[in-house]
């Protein structure tokens, strides 16, 4: 992918107003493909192998996901908008989240990216049926580019509490008290990946499923090397998506991070949150206020320690807002909240994990001593 100079004599372009204190600098990444081969519209679902689908449909409805689909080998969750289901969990030995699925805008697009990657279109497993072309990221994921012959109807909202703010007395006379109950989830937002070949696998997704990046962020006094964590967001052109569908960054795994998906308002993120706590799961962060997208967040551990999160009120741009740039920290991930937990960066040592830090470093990748240390300092920054 070639990417294009910016020119920091230009004007100031919004977004250096509005999202992000600093904008690219001469010759960086623009964070977009000049010709990409087709632009996804959406996150459709995300694919997980588990041995035990009973205890995953338990934590799953005390998360609030809906049922879409349940079978022997399968179980399809839901939010309560109409689309696709949210994620598919297949009996499997162990463990593991297999890979992303991506819808196309149009049938027609998976021909033409069958054809430009040498795949082939094939029927998808999916409730109600559709069709998908299967590709391999540079990290090693499996990505599933999907059109469904059919939606899921939408079922009942959770209502967002009216809320009395300042002068303006909206609820007179009626008290709230919202109940304990699940936070019932509206969709699948995103999905955060590690990897250890991160400009690889960003360009990949630029230029193949035409996504586009909202932020980036840098080590400390390693700018010039290049960004080593991207915010990326679906291009709909003038229609505001989600400020990230995906989000990538560099470490020396190759794997899934967290997934998030919205619910109304801060009330359900609390009470759901308040509903898991009463039935022992495992909070990982939260509750707080995100600065890169905004949204109000809360994290939390399923069974097989797999991170979820709960979000809402999240950024929304156009494709006109161009990637803003920020160093990498731990403190820059809240605005506002509880100190980040080490659960949440991954912070732990194991055997596991210096095993997978002493093969990184020997591999054939991104992740030097250098990147390393850089990443180290910036997680307890």
């Amino acid at each position: 992918m070639s990417h294009t100079p910016v020119d920091r004599a230009a004007p100031q372009t919004p977004h250096q107003d509005l999202h992000s204190e600093l904008g690219a600098l001469r010759g960086e990444h623009p964070g977009r493909a000049r010709n990409p081969v087709i632009k996804v519209a959406d996150l459709a679902w995300l694919e997980f192998e588990k041995p035990d689908l009973d205890r995953a449909e338990v934590f799953a409805r005390d998360f609030g996901f809906a049922i879409a689909a349940r079978t022997e080998r399968e179980l399809w969750l839901r939010g309560t908008f109409a689309g696709s289901p949210c994620m598919v969990i297949r009996r499997g030995r162990a463990s593991r989240f297999v890979g992303p699925a991506f819808r196309a805008a149009e049938r027609a697009d998976l021909g033409g990216l069958a054809r430009a990657t040498g795949s082939a279109v094939r029927d998808a497993d999916v409730p109600g049926g559709g069709q998908a072309v299967t590709l391999l990221d540079p990290s090693g994921f499996p990505v599933r580019v999907v059109h469904c012959a059919e939606q899921l109807p939408a079922l009942p909202e959770q209502q967002p509490l009216i809320l009395n703010t300042g002068a303006g007395g909206r609820r007179t006379n009626a008290t709230q008290r919202p109940p304990r109950e699940p936070s019932r989830i509206q969709r699948l937002g995103h999905v955060v990946l590690e990897t250890r070949v991160f400009t690889r696998a960003l360009d990949w997704y630029l230029d193949t499923l035409g996504m586009i990046v909202s932020d980036f962020l840098f080590l400390d006094g390693q700018r010039r090397r290049g960004p080593t964590m991207a915010f990326i967001r679906c291009d709909q052109g003038s229609v505001p998506v989600d400020h990230h569908t995906l989000a990538l960054h560099l470490g020396p795994g190759t794997g899934y991070v967290h997934s998030a998906y919205q619910v109304t308002d801060l009330d359900a993120i609390a009470v759901g949150g308040e509903y898991l706590a009463e039935r022992g799961y495992r909070r990982s962060w939260g509750i707080g206020r995100h600065i890169q997208g905004s949204q109000l967040f809360d994290y939390w551990r399923d069974p097989d320690r797999f991170m979820l999160e709960h979000f809402a009120d999240g950024d929304l741009f156009s494709c006109d807002l161009e990637p803003g740039w920020a160093p990498m920290s731990a403190s820059g991930l809240a605005q506002w909240g509880p100190p980040v937990t080490r659960d949440f960066l991954g912070a732990d040592p194991s055997p596991a994990k210096l095993r997978e830090v002493l093969s990184a470093l020997r591999g054939d990748n991104e992740l030097d001593p250098a990147r390393l240390l850089g990443l180290m300092k910036a997680m307890s920054s």
